[in-house]
C-alpha cells in the first residue's frame, strides 16, 4: 500500500518541529557565571582624584584630525608630553618597560613579561579626535572635561581617550605593585586614526617589525561598546566584540555624451542615464548574507536572553532566513549587519544652464560584508546597472578584514570575554561585525586574532553621541574602563586556568579541537516489499558532547516511523529522548 502524500508531509513537518525545538533547547543554555570584579576587591582600581584629573586634563587637549595633512599637531604632541609626565612608573621608574615616540607623535611601549616562551599581545588606542560642530548645543564645552550629573563631558571621552588613559592607568597600577606579568605585551597609541592612521598606526606597525616582532597572540583595539536597553528583545547588556571589519569599495560611475544646446535635447542625457543607474543600485541591494556570516553566530548567542518565540525563530535561522533578512533590512542599523550596503555620496553634472551636459559622475560607497569580496561587489553592480554606457572606475578598494577566531578554545577571545564578564557579570558577550573601520589594518600580518571592543557602557541615546553632540562617559563607566584593562592584562597570564576555558599553559596555538562534537543525521526513506508492504521511516538524531576535559554532554536522539503491513495493519511511533548529564 502506498502511503498518502498528506501523511508524508505531516511527518516531515513533525520532524521540522522536533528539530526546531531541539535547536532552541540547545542554544538556550547559559554559560557558567564568571567571578565579578567588585570595589571591595584588593586589586580593584578606584577612580581617585588624581586618576580623574588625568582624564579631565587629557580631554582638554584639542587633538583634532581633520584630514591626513590637517591635524592639530601641537596639541597632539603636548598630549604625549602630558602622558609622559603623568605616569612615572611607566616612563621613568620601571626596568621592565621600554617606550619611544614614533614618527614624532605616536607612542609605543613594551612591557617585558617574565616568561619569554609566551607569545606577546598588543593593546591599541588612538590619541586624536574628530572635529566639533554646533558648539552652542553642547551641555558643556567639548574640550573642558567638565563633570555634570555624574558624567565627564568632552570630545574623546568615548572615542578614544577613555581607552588611552584606561590602558595607562591599569599599567601604572600594575607597576606600582611591582607586578611583572608572565606574558609580555605592547601598547601602541596612534595619532591619526580618524584620518586612516597611515602616519600613526602605519609607522607603529613598521617599528614593531624593526624591533623584531613577527607574531602577536592577539590584538585588542577600540571597537564596539557594551549596549544596554538598545537591542530589540534583549534586556541584558550586550558586549559585541568586532571579530571582523567590513571592507570598503568606492566607485565612480560616469556617463559621457556629446554636448549640445538645451533647445535641441537628445532622447537621453548623461544625467538621465546615470540617474537610472543609481536608481537601479538603490532599488536592488546586495543579497543578504544572514545564515552565512558572523551575524548568525551573534544572533544565536543572544538566544538565551530572548523570549521563547524569539528563541524559536533565531535558533532556526536556517529555516527563517528569508523573513528574518526582510525584517532586518527594514532598519539601516541592522541592514548594515546582514549585507553589503550601498551609499550614493556624490553626484556631479552640468556646466551651464542651457547646455546639455557632456559628463555626469556619481560616487558610490560600498561597505562590504565579510562574506563577499570587492570583485563580487563590482560584478553585482555591473549586472544590476546593465548599461555599457555607464563606466565604472574603482577609486578605493579595501577587502573585508579576515574573521578572527572566537571559539571556546581561542585564547585571546576568551581572555577578552572573561574580562568583560568580570566587569559586567550580567552581560552576554557575542562576536560581531564592525561596520566602520579602524587602523588595525596595519597590524593584520601580526596575528589572525584581532578583537575590536571598547569597554564603554551605552544606554538609549548614547550611540548618537559618538562623533556627535555631548560626547560623555559616566564616572562609574570610566572606572570600569580602567579595571577592564587591568583584568585583561592579568587574565592574559592565566593560560591553563579554568576561568579561561581550561587552555593549556604552554601553548599559544589553538588547542586541538577533538574534545567536542555536534552531529545531526536526518534520514527519510520510503520502501515497499512483498512481505512488509510499504513503510516510511524518518530517524533523526542530534547529539552534543564534551569530553572529560569539560565534563558535560547533551544528547537528544529522536526517531519517527510509520509502517503498514498485511499482517499487522498500521502503527505509528515517535520515541523522543532528552538527556543532560555531568560526568
Amino acid at each position: 500500500m502506498i502511503i498518502s502524500v498528506t501523511t508524508v508531509y505531516g511527518s516531515v513537518l513533525l520532524i521540522l518541529a522536533v528539530i526546531m525545538v531541539i535547536r532552541t533547547v540547545h542554544l538556550s543554555r547559559r554559560p557558567p557565571p564568571t567571578t565579578e570584579c567588585k570595589e571591595t576587591d584588593s586589586d580593584f582600581i578606584p577612580l581617585t582624584d588624581i586618576r580623574l584629573h588625568h582624564f579631565q586634563e587629557a580631554i582638554k587637549f584639542e587633538t583634532i584630525s581633520r584630514e591626513s595633512d590637517d591635524l592639530n599637531v601641537e596639541d597632539i604632541y603636548n598630549f604625549g608630553e602630558y602622558i609622559i609626565a603623568s605616569f612615572p612608573n611607566i616612563h621613568h621608574n620601571s626596568s621592565i618597560v621600554t617606550w619611544e615616540r614614533v614618527n614624532n607623535y605616536s607612542l609605543l611601549y613594551h612591557i617585558q613579561g617574565s616568561d619569554p616562551a609566551l607569545q606577546p599581545y598588543l593593546l591599541m588606542a588612538h590619541m586624536d579626535v574628530v572635529p566639533v560642530t554646533n558648539l552652542d548645543k553642547w551641555d558643556a564645552p567639548p574640550f573642558s572635561g567638565e563633570i555634570k550629573d555624574g558624567f565627564i563631558y568632552g570630545r574623546g571621552t568615548i572615542d578614544d581617550k577613555q581607552n588611552v588613559m584606561g590602558i595607562l592607568e591599569a599599567t601604572e597600577f600594575l607597576l606600582s605593585r611591582n607586578i611583572q606579568p608572565n606574558r609580555s605585551f605592547y601598547i601602541a597609541f596612534g595619532h591619526d586614526e580618524e584620518v586612516k592612521g597611515t602616519n600613526g598606526a602605519g609607522h607603529l606597525a613598521r617599528r614593531l617589525r624593526e624591533k623584531g616582532v613577527e607574531k602577536l597572540n592577539f590584538i585588542v583595539d577600540e571597537g564596539m561598546p557594551v549596549l544596554e536597553g538598545i537591542l530589540d528583545g534583549v534586556a541584558v547588556p550586550v558586549a559585541s566584540v568586532g571579530v571582523s571589519e567590513k571592507g570598503q569599495l568606492i566607485l565612480k560611475l560616469s556617463v559621457e555624451m556629446p554636448p549640445g544646446h538645451s533647445s535641441i535635447p537628445p532622447k537621453e542625457s548623461s544625467i538621465g542615464i546615470l540617474a537610472q543607474a543609481v536608481q537601479r543600485l538603490e532599488e536592488n541591494p546586495h543579497p543578504s548574507m544572514l545564515g552565512y556570516g558572523i551575524e548568525t553566530d551573534m544572533l544565536e548567542q543572544l538566544v538565551p536572553e530572548m523570549s521563547y518565540w524569539r528563541r524559536l525563530i533565531i535558533s532556526n535561522i536556517w529555516l527563517f532566513r528569508y523573513p528574518l533578512s526582510w525584517i532586518m533590512s527594514r532598519k539601516p542599523t541592522t541592514n548594515a549587519v546582514v549585507r553589503t550596503v550601498t551609499a550614493v555620496t556624490m553626484f556631479n553634472a552640468g556646466v551651464k544652464l542651457n547646455v546639455i551636459p557632456p559628463l555626469a559622475e556619481a560616487v558610490v560607497n560600498h561597505r562590504i560584508h565579510p562574506s563577499q569580496t570587492c570583485q563580487e561587489v563590482i560584478d553585482y553592480d555591473r549586472s544590476v546597472i546593465n548599461d555599457d554606457r555607464v563606466k565604472i572606475e574603482v577609486l578605493t578598494a579595501m577587502e573585508p578584514h579576515p574573521t578572527s577566531n572566537y571559539g571556546d578554545l581561542d585564547f585571546g577571545y576568551q581572555v577578552l570575554k572573561t574580562s568583560v564578564k568580570q566587569l559586567w557579570p550580567k552581560a552576554t558577550v557575542v562576536p560581531a561585525i564592525l561596520v566602520g573601520n579602524t587602523d588595525t589594518i596595519f597590524y593584520l600580518n601580526f596575528t589572525k586574532n584581532v578583537y575590536r571592543f571598547s569597554p564603554t557602557h551605552m544606554f538609549p541615546g548614547d550611540p548618537e553621541r559618538f562623533h556627535g553632540l555631548n560626547e560623555r562617559i559616566s564616572l562609574k563607566n570610566y572606572a570600569q574602563v580602567i579595571n577592564f584593562f587591568y583584568h585583561l592584562i592579568r587574565n592574559s597570564d592565566k593560560a591553563g586556568s579554568t576561568s579561561i576555558c581550561a587552555l593549556k599553559p604552554t601553548q599559544d596555538e589553538p588547542a586541538e579541537r577533538t574534545g567536542s562534537y555536534l552531529w545531526l543525521p536526518v534520514g527519510l526513506g520510503l520502501c515497499e516489499t512483498e512481505r512488509m508492504g510499504s513503510c516510511l521511516w524518518l530517524p533523526v538524531g542530534l547529539g552534543l558532547c564534551e569530553t572529560e576535559r569539560m565534563g558535560s554532554y547533551l544528547w537528544l536522539p529522536v526517531g519517527l516511523g510509520l509502517c503498514e503491513t498485511e499482517r499487522m495493519g498500521s502503527y505509528f511511533w515517535l520515541p523522543v529522548g532528552l538527556g543532560l548529564s555531568k560526568t
